[in-house]
């Protein structure tokens, strides 16, 4: 696992064998993430999302506690992956940063709970999995808009954006921090914090 520029994020990139048959690696073990994140992640839920090119997914986050931690891997096709600190008081807020992820070199994501998320579909289709670490909870869901100039993302395309209704009416990040909508960067550490500890990290 290595840390990316965002604290609380890490990517993993596997070895892959590839012999006559095809090819084969170890895609997620807890014992990588524990070394990067420093506890292991509990699996609540997979999902699995197909996009068709130009497709933006996100960005999306949780309330803290408890979160949302993902690991993110793109099955087939390609996407730019965006992780963004919107943890309020955070020494990052508002920093953002991509990281492409295919079905070629197969490697994933790891978020931390209080992170932003979101991708770009840049193959006509692209399949991604994600790892949740909490259960889907419509109440604890929230969203900033994923084209706010405020952050700048460099989305890696020219043609328009597609992006479903609720992901168009996401208020900015500078509303959503107005609004009391994100989470808090202490809270966040607290809670990653808790997490190690119970694992005696």
């Amino acid at each position: 696992m290595d840390a990316l520029e965002i604290d609380g994020a890490w990517v993993f990139t596997p070895r892959i064998h590839d012999d006559q048959r095809g090819s084969f690696l170890e895609w997620f073990t807890q014992a990588s993430l524990r070394t990067g994140a420093g506890h292991p992640m509990q699996v609540a839920q997979v999902n699995c999302s197909v996009s068709a090119r130009g497709v933006i997914r996100g960005i999306h986050f949780t309330d803290v506690p408890p979160g949302q931690a993902k690991y993110v891997s793109c099955l087939s096709g390609e996407i730019l992956d965006v992780i963004v600190d919107l943890r309020a008081g955070s020494p990052g807020f508002g920093r953002w940063t991509a990281v492409p992820l295919d079905g070629k070199a197969r490697r994933a994501v790891y978020i931390a709970e209080g992170l932003g998320h979101g991708f770009v579909t840049l193959s006509d289709e692209a399949t991604v999995l994600y790892l949740c670490s909490s259960p889907y909870a419509p109440g604890r869901e929230h969203g900033v808009h994923p084209l706010d100039p405020g952050l700048g993302i460099d989305w890696g395309m020219t043609a328009d954006a597609i992006l479903s209704a609720r992901d168009a009416a996401a208020p900015t990040l500078e509303q959503a921090l107005r609004a009391g909508l994100l989470p808090g960067y202490r809270d966040c550490q607290d809670y990653t914090a808790g997490l190690r500890a119970a694992a005696g990290g």
